[in-house]
């Protein structure tokens, strides 16, 4: 049997392909004895694919866009997209049935300042002819500082991912009001990352096949029976939560059928991340991306 050690940069619902690939007994069906593990830092997941620890990374484009702004490779090439939309979302402490982004302004928001998160924000916000600096941003920390401050009554909105955003609401502590995806459009958000020398390996190709199959189920699938098969990586969220997740991330188009990334998103991703200052040049596609395993 393969081994193939799956280590993540965040945990969300967001991610509910690669979660069902691993909890939906898909990649077991296909001989391969699989890992799971949700990184501490981003150089985790480097370290691991880097080491040969880690097989297959939940990652993004934008993770190597830091190397080749120093003239170097990174370990990673990214072979499939998870994501082809940005997933986070805005939660209003109050009800608000005809939000419009004007009324962030002059408001105070829990905004996840992880750099592909915020430069999305901004994105969204510039898509929305609104004004950053309007906005009274507050950093708070990481997801779960987020949403603690968030209950403690700091700010008007907050700036989260599924299931947690519908854990809120289904508490009656918020409700959803926007999403930066529907902003933004389809755009390079989070993909499957590996190495260049596994991806030529046969465990690549075996996997991929698994893949495929459990993001037809996330996609095409009841959203409860999706929930099912994830709920064991979410204990701590209500089941009607990730239901809804898993039913926003469905109708949104996150999980697109499409598993290549695409040079279209690939740009998109390079515009948000031109305007936010990360980059200063448009870096290759080929650089970044490989073609997902047995497509070549």
């Amino acid at each position: 049997m393969g081994q193939c050690h799956v280590m993540v940069t965040r945990h969300s619902a967001f991610y509910t392909p690669l979660l069902v690939t691993i909890g939906g007994g898909f990649l077991a069906a296909e001989g391969i004895d699989a890992t799971f593990s949700i990184a501490e830092t981003p150089r985790d997941v480097l370290a691991g694919v880097h080491g040969g620890t880690v097989q297959v990374a939940q990652s993004a484009v934008s993770a190597n866009f830091g190397a080749l702004e120093r003239g170097k490779k990174s370990p990673l090439i990214h072979f499939a997209q998870i994501n082809e939309r940005d997933g986070f979302m805005l939660v209003a402490r109050a009800p608000d049935e005809s939000f419009s982004w004007e009324k962030l302004k002059g408001k105070k928001v829990l905004v996840d300042h992880g750099r592909q998160p915020m430069a999305m924000f901004k994105y969204a916000l510039h898509k929305e002819g609104v004004d950053y600096d309007a906005i009274e941003v507050i950093n708070a920390g990481n997801p779960q500082a987020m949403e603690k401050a968030f209950r403690d009554g700091q700010g008007d909105y907050v700036h989260l991912q599924g299931p947690t955003a519908q854990q809120l609401a289904g508490e009656g502590l918020g409700q959803v009001v926007a999403w930066p995806g529907k902003s933004i459009g389809p755009v390079a958000f989070s993909s499957l990352a590996a190495s260049r020398q596994w991806l030529k390996s046969p465990d690549a190709e075996t996997f991929m096949r698994a893949y495929r199959r459990a993001r037809e189920f996330a996609i095409e699938m009841d959203p409860d029976e999706v929930a099912s098969v994830v709920g064991r990586y979410f204990n701590e969220i209500d089941r009607d939560a990730l239901i809804k997740a898993v039913e926003s991330y469905q109708a949104l188009g996150c999980w697109s059928p499409g598993v290549r990334i695409t040079p279209e998103a690939f740009n998109t991703t390079l515009d948000v991340f031109q305007r936010s200052g990360h980059i200063t040049k448009r870096h290759d596609y080929k650089h970044v991306v490989a073609q997902p395993p047995g497509e070549d």
